[in-house]
């Protein structure tokens, strides 16, 4: 006679253990990430970073950054894994540390550079309201720097071209400048002092234009005058003086040669990827 288990005994059906679902992957990156700063940083700090990494390395690295930012938008459109894989991919040109142990380069800085991406909130909120408000454009992004001659500072233009639809050129229908003085404080640290911002070079379409002044009637003086004012037309506002104290901030160069330029803003936060571009005029 066969005797029942005691229920102390008995096995009790097995129960799979709850699948959990893998964090995403900019989680997974980000303990890499600030490993890979720290030791960016420290190298940096104790001596010049290894000039050993071939040419063909250096333009790899770049071209796989350049590469990452391509579909963003100038990073208006990345989603949180795109700017992970881009921060991983800056940090991993910011590493070559071209001059990271002498002093900036001044006169290679010196120039105009093109913006291809930003993480800096002050700069997307410009495509966000290009995004929001049909008619306004934003085109290209430049930083202009005017140093060439100097040994501890200079002049920085930040130059945004922007459009009305229908009534400025596409894109490059104005422009809006920031200018600024910087100080170099130290190998890669320079400080911007700001001075003015200034609204030029208005470029009025062709529809606006045949409405001032209709082709198939005589240009009035009056009409010839205010095509010349438009043309002419620059709004400057001071953003210092004896009064007030200028608006001022850190910015850091991570990285410099004769066709890339990458900086990170101190205490407002983001990176900024720029190209060397045609000077402006």
């Amino acid at each position: 006679m066969a005797l029942a288990a005691p229920s102390s005994l008995r096995r009790l059906p097995a129960t799979p253990p709850q699948a959990r679902s893998p964090p995403p992957a900019s989680r997974l990156r980000e303990p890499r990430l600030r490993l890979r700063r720290s030791l960016v940083a420290a190298a940096a700090a104790a001596a010049p970073l290894s000039a050993s990494a071939s040419p063909e390395d250096k333009e790899r690295r770049k071209h796989e950054l350049l590469r990452a930012v391509q579909e963003t938008r100038r990073g208006f459109a990345a989603g949180p894994d795109q700017r992970a894989a881009i921060e991983e991919a800056v940090v991993a040109v910011e590493e070559l540390g071209a001059g990271e142990g002498a002093p900036l380069d001044l006169a290679e800085l010196d120039g105009t550079w093109r913006l291809c991406y930003t993480s800096a909130s002050d700069v997307l909120v410009l495509f966000e309201a290009a995004e929001r408000l049909p008619l306004l454009q934003v085109g290209q992004i430049y930083q202009k720097f005017e140093c060439k001659d100097q040994s501890d500072g200079g002049i920085v233009r930040n130059v945004v071209r922007w459009s009305i639809e229908n009534l400025l050129e596409d894109q490059e229908g104005a422009t809006l400048m920031v200018s600024a003085k910087f100080l170099v404080l130290s190998k890669r640290n320079i400080f911007l002092q700001f001075e003015e911002v200034a609204v030029e070079n208005i470029k009025i379409s062709e529809q606006l234009q045949a409405l001032i002044a209709p082709a198939i009637l005589p240009r009035s003086f009056l009409s010839l005058q205010i095509l010349q004012f438009l043309k002419t037309f620059r709004a400057q506002v001071p953003v210092s003086g004896p009064e007030r104290r200028s608006p001022g901030g850190l910015y850091y160069l991570s990285y410099l040669d004769r066709d890339m330029l990458l900086g990170r803003s101190i205490g407002g936060g983001g990176v900024f990827i720029f190209t060397r571009a045609q000077p402006l005029v």
